[in-house]
């Protein structure tokens, strides 16, 4: 017994852990209920009785170091764990992950629904797959207008009943939608997605995405249209910015017009952007043909209104000298990463 002893003293003296785990394996090794203590304790009852003051000293002595060891080892681990910590260089410039931008689109559109929500417009949206009456015949398309053929449309499938349905060329479908479902006072925008059938180029594309806006009540004139359009025009493009509305046609209005708003790059004084004119054409508008409002269950000898529409592709290339409407749907990092925003 006196032998275990010594030789279980020296193996404690040069005893070296490099984990918890095996700290943890000590102190089942010697202090565990079927550990080597407990063992030399039962060996300890059948020593002689002249021999127990000089074995139970050199038992105690054993537990003593034992728990001294492990006391020390627990603290060497947890100081090795702390200098680790501290090895971390506080001061050393953090690895930035690459952030990414907003699309120049949905930056413009975002700005250009900020601007109508302040002066009192709310959002509404509907679904890109219209039927007949919503993207034709209730906005007063007559049966031969050239956007019902397939060379200026996307149809999806012919429906015997509703009429065919189509990718929507316009989101006045949505202002359809929502006479239909409510009566005037209205005062809405709607952004969305719109698909015509035309050759992609530096100019057009089969996809681009538009704000229209509809306010609908009692009284409303040519006079509101042109104020509302000049404070938009002025909020995104500058206080000393000019507009002037051209007569044109739309089907869904009458007067209708074309907005242009002064050169931003020459002033007005005339310049290749603006063909030398002074002037850029940005969005089509015009009061609400009394047929529209009758076929959305609205009395036009009551109620009148406004509606215009905003080409965002075009607004975003007058916004940011953008020459190339192809450039939007490229993904060219070089190109996209241009473009910062708070939206």
């Amino acid at each position: 017994m006196k032998t275990k002893i010594s030789e279980y003293l020296n193996e404690i003296k040069d005893l070296e852990v490099k984990s918890a785990e095996h700290l943890e394996s000590f102190r089942v090794k010697y202090l565990g209920k079927k550990g080597l203590l407990n063992d030399l304790f039962e060996d300890f009852k059948k020593v002689a009785p002249e021999e127990r003051k000089e074995m139970g000293q050199l038992l105690n002595s054993l537990k003593t170091s034992v728990q001294d060891k492990l006391n020390e080892l627990k603290e060497m681990l947890e100081s090795a764990a702390g200098s680790d910590e501290q090895s971390i260089d506080l001061t050393m410039p953090v690895n930035f992950n690459r952030l990414g931008t907003r699309h120049p689109i949905s930056i413009v559109r975002n700005q250009i629904v900020d601007i109508f929500l302040k002066m009192g417009f709310s959002v509404a949206e509907g679904p890109e797959i219209e039927d007949d009456w919503h993207n034709f015949t209730a906005l007063n398309f007559p049966p031969e207008h050239p956007a019902r053929d397939m060379q200026d449309t996307f149809f999806v499938e012919h429906h015997p009943v509703r009429g065919d349905l189509a990718l929507r060329t316009h989101t006045s479908s949505v202002q359809v939608r929502v006479m239909e479902s409510g009566q005037p006072p209205i005062r809405q925008i709607f952004p969305g997605r719109v698909y015509r059938n035309e050759a992609i180029s530096a100019r057009a594309h089969c996809m681009f995405h538009q704000v229209e806006g509809l306010y609908i009540d009692k009284g409303v004139s040519f006079a509101d249209l042109k104020q509302a359009l000049l404070i938009f025009a002025r909020e995104m493009f500058g206080a000393e910015t000019q507009i002037r509305l051209r007569p044109s046609y739309f089907p869904f209005t009458e007067p209708s017009a074309e907005m242009d708003i002064s050169c931003l790059i020459c002033g007005g004084e005339g310049c290749n952007i603006c063909k030398h004119t002074g002037w850029v054409e940005v969005l089509g508008c015009g009061m609400v043909d009394p047929n529209v409002l009758r076929n959305c269950n609205i009395d036009p000898d009551v109620y009148t209104g406004y509606a215009f529409g905003i080409g965002i592709e075009r607004m975003t290339m007058v916004k940011y000298r953008i020459n190339d409407l192809r450039l939007y749907f490229e993904n060219d990092l070089r190109f996209l990463e241009q473009f910062e925003s708070v939206y």
